[in-house]
């Protein structure tokens, strides 16, 4: 008999409970798969709805975070240290718009798979200087006009992220200036006449309860149902469209899974975070992701690009663990690029190899001369999601716009655990939360040459006695 006569019961059908059975498990790791492609669009469409149901929709509302961003927003690794304007723009329900952004914004537009339409500031076409951003639907043949930097969207839904630096402040950094410049932003439709393109709205989205994140039950299903319905049959690749009609979300069709199916997707959208986590846990078998040779730190793209292609592979896993706990990848985020663009060094070890704990005190020692022409800041994030830890600290963070005390060689320590270590100064020290792990992670907005050539390095953390 052939091969596989032999192997499957002699040639026969299988009996009905284990065919019950396989097809159950089928469903189940197709479901797993679906959750981990489509993070990216649930990701970006938590962060709306949130947004939207506290500050309201519209392609003229902005929120800006004037006051920064704190624990207390639920978002994938926020920053801190910058000032955030987000807003989520429908192109089917407007057609084109037009999008001023300021001057030396550091931002982008995606997609809502969080592809990058294009980079906008020092990146970006604009290079620093603003102008006028063309956002253009799925398949639009309408008339273009020159005077635009236009870009064509693969969906509908657009994710508009700027970031504007702050200033320097007495001994701390103010936000005033990089509000400023934020409120400079005005977007509108292509076509609109102007008597009724109504005024921007930029309400204050600092220090406000905001849960931004994607969901972790079975609406994570019916709203990846819904996107599915609103967007263009051709956002979505052939074969991840069949992996979704497998579980039952096929666009135009109802979706009504039964018992056991819906007793699938639940173990599905409660296993696969676990699973991404486990991956990001135990590390690469290839080691791409570390930065240095003889240290902790970690890169997010793992050497690959920012759209998560390897030289001959598009990286699934390194993709998955990033829109677990992040969001917005975009060139200027991986490009190496001096004195413009970010860098995101993130370590969830210490010298010893072991994970972070926010039990125990650690010592972040950052060496002289620290190479960010922009500026440099150190966050602790969750390891499940990237939301801050809140504690009585709501800016779980620090940077160089701080007093901070220096070294007599002009390098810094800088301090993480429960509770402040005696001589610490406010802005050396971050606090954490006891029995909870951590990601420590540092940003370098303008990462100059000593940082590519490794000839500046960050220390790993170190455990010391509070």
């Amino acid at each position: 008999m052939s091969p596989l006569v032999g192997q499957i019961n002699d040639g026969n059908w299988l009996a009905e409970d284990e065919a019950q059975s396989l097809l159950a498990e089928v469903y189940y790791q197709r479901a797993v798969y679906a959750y981990m492609t489509m993070l990216p669009a649930l990701n970006v469409i938590g962060m709306r709805d949130g947004s939207q149901e506290t500050f309201g929709e519209g392609y003229n509302v902005l929120p800006i975070w004037k006051d920064r961003m704190d624990s207390r927003a639920w978002v994938p690794t926020p920053n801190a240290d910058v000032i955030y304007s987000m807003t989520y723009l429908d192109l089917k329900e407007t057609g084109p718009l037009v999008v001023k952004a300021p001057p030396n914004v550091i931002g982008m537009f995606t997609d809502f798979f969080q592809r990058t339409i294009t980079d906008v500031g020092a990146i970006g076409p604009d290079r620093a200087r603003g102008g006028l951003y063309l956002l253009l639907p799925p398949g639009y043949e309408g008339h273009v006009p020159s005077s635009y930097m236009a870009f064509e969207s693969s969906t509908y839904n657009v994710f508009l992220f700027f970031r504007t630096i702050m200033g320097q402040g007495d001994g701390e950094p103010d936000p005033a200036p990089a509000v400023e410049t934020a409120e400079q932003t005005r977007i509108y439709p292509l076509w609109a006449e102007e008597k009724n393109i109504p005024a921007m709205e930029f309400p204050n989205a600092s220090g406000q309860r905001l849960d931004m994140m994607y969901p972790t039950d079975m609406e994570y299903w019916t709203k990846l149902k819904e996107f599915v319905d609103y967007e263009p049959v051709e956002a979505i690749t052939p074969e991840l469209r069949g992996v979704l009609a497998s579980i039952g979300i096929i666009k135009g069709q109802p979706f009504e899974p039964n018992d056991w199916q819906r007793e699938a997707l639940g173990k599905a959208v409660v296993d696969a975070p676990k699973m991404i986590l486990a991956s990001a846990q135990l590390g690469r078998e290839d080691g791409r992701s570390k930065y240095y040779e003889d240290r902790q730190w970690e890169r997010a793209w793992a050497a690959g690009t920012a759209e998560w292609m390897q030289e001959s592979y598009l990286d699934l896993g390194a993709r998955s663990r990033f829109f677990q706990y992040a969001y917005s990848s975009a060139p200027a985020m991986v490009m190496r690029t001096t004195g413009a663009g970010s860098k995101y060094p993130f370590t969830i070890r210490d010298a010893d190899g072991d994970l972070l704990e926010g039990g125990q005190t650690y010592k972040l020692h950052l060496p002289a001369d620290i190479p960010a022409a922009l500026f440099w800041a150190v966050t602790a994030y969750n390891v499940t999601d990237g939301t801050m830890p809140e504690t009585d600290q709501l800016l779980p963070s620090t940077n160089g716009y701080y007093d901070i005390p220096k070294n007599d060689d002009g390098s810094i320590d800088l301090y993480f655990g429960p509770e402040q270590p005696e001589g610490v100064e406010d802005a050396a020290f971050i606090k954490t939360v006891p029995g909870r792990n951590f990601v420590a992670v540092l940003r370098l907005y303008g990462a100059e040459d000593a940082f590519y050539d490794q000839t500046w390095k960050p220390d790993d953390l170190v455990k010391v006695e509070p």
